[in-house]
């Protein structure tokens, strides 16, 4: 699944095009390097994404299309958050 998508179906970033931007501006890194939007990510990769002043690193638990949000917590498990 594209990394954009995934970030907006695991409701980490509320919009796919802002997703989009963030990945563009080397704002989100997969296992240490930088991601384009379209970059796939898998089942246990670490993604690392930069909010301003704040960082969130996270590991891919689960990939799905459709979540509700009752269950888009469980895509991911948090690694770091500062």
């Amino acid at each position: 699944m594209r990394i954009d998508k995934y970030l907006k179906n695991a409701r980490i970033i509320k919009r796919r095009t802002v997703a989009k931007e963030a990945c563009d501006g080397g704002r989100v890194t997969i296992n240490g390097k930088t991601a384009k939007a379209g970059d796939e990510v898998v089942v246990g990769d670490i993604v690392a994404v930069q909010f301003g002043n704040r960082s969130q690193k996270l590991r891919v638990l689960d990939i799905k299309d459709n979540v509700q949000k009752k269950g888009a917590e469980d895509l991911y498990e948090i690694l770091l958050d500062d």
